[in-house]
């Protein structure tokens, strides 16, 4: 590690995944080297819509993760650490419990006290915004761009060229709408017209804070997107290097949405590049992404679309670091 570099462990634990990354940032050219990247499916948001607490599995699934990755943190020299919790940990009862959890995980395994951060749907916004836009201009994506973070239980919309201009979170997401209406296998139509619904009105609110007219990029984050654009990529195994920066057309990404929602399960299951773990919800991450990308094209007139593998995760490292 050179002597000007800061190594920094990231945690992003949402409502369907936990992600570790350790990295070296250069704090005067906010460069960001990987040392490290996993992902785990651990569903702690599971059921919270419906009962509005974590259940107890999906709680001991987590925390056993949570474990290892302050092992990791620990074994490769993480000098700080910062663990963000979004959408589950902030609408369920018991979100404390599952705090204190984390909390002495990182006593015990990192040997260090960190603290576990709710944080607020804007805050989620504008890291998923820095980790995402970072390197943008310089490779001629052109701004200002719209970024939406599209989760588990909620969707992040920013707006911004070189900072946040506005930002709104929306309780709709893959984990959530599966859970709400599209318990069909395929989903019926029906079922599909009560979620559409739902992200409408979703859209709707999104809009009255984050404008979508005068964006010249939509920048799509996190697993649903990345998974789609492998599937319109017709990948042979899913690879971070070949979806990063993926520039694809509004037809494209609304057909291969509409592939995903349509399929079964089980035809979803033998796909080479599609998580386990994402199986049951990727129909509905396609349903939500179609909405969006069909509602950026009709209000900015653009067709510019972009898939990027740095997210919230990169946005809460670099958040470690002030500029050098």
């Amino acid at each position: 590690m050179a002597d000007s570099t800061i190594r920094v462990g990231a945690i992003d634990c949402g409502t369907n995944s936990i992600r570790l990354l350790v990295a070296d940032i250069d704090p005067a050219t906010r460069s960001l080297v990987d040392l490290h990247r996993r992902m785990e499916i651990v569903r702690l948001g599971h059921g919270v819509d419906r009962t509005g607490s974590i259940a107890p599995e999906s709680m001991e699934r987590t925390l056993r993760v949570t474990r290892e990755y302050a092992v990791t943190c620990r074994e490769l020299g993480a000098e700080r650490v910062r663990f963000v919790a979004t959408s589950a940990s902030r609408d369920a009862r018991n979100a404390a419990e599952f705090i204190a959890g984390v909390h002495t995980a990182f006593q015990e395994d990192f040997g260090a006290d960190v603290a576990p951060e709710v944080v607020s749907g804007d805050e989620e916004a504008a890291l998923s915004f820095a980790g995402a836009t970072g390197g943008l201009a310089a490779r001629g994506v052109a701004g200002p761009y719209l970024v939406v973070d599209l989760g588990g239980g909620s969707t992040e919309f920013v707006r911004g060229t070189d900072h946040v201009e506005a930002a709104r979170s929306v309780d709709i997401g893959c984990v959530r709408l599966t859970e709400r209406h599209l318990a069909g296998d395929p989903p019926t139509p029906a079922q599909i017209e009560a979620a559409t619904a739902d992200v409408d009105a979703a859209l709707d609110e999104a809009e009255r804070s984050v404008p979508f007219e005068g964006v010249a990029t939509l920048v799509g984050l996190a697993g649903s997107i990345t998974t789609i654009t492998a599937h319109l990529l017709h990948l042979p195994a899913y690879s971070a290097e070949r979806v990063h920066l993926t520039r694809s057309s509004p037809d494209e990404m609304i057909a291969a949405s509409s592939e995903l929602l349509s399929m079964s399960r089980a035809e979803r299951a033998a796909l080479p590049y599609l998580h386990p773990g994402r199986v049951d919800v990727i129909g509905a991450g396609g349903l939500v992404w179609r909405r969006i990308v069909a509602r950026f094209v009709e209000r900015s007139g653009s067709t510019e679309i972009v898939t990027s593998e740095h997210d919230i995760l990169d946005g809460i490292a670099l958040s470690q670091v002030a500029p050098g």
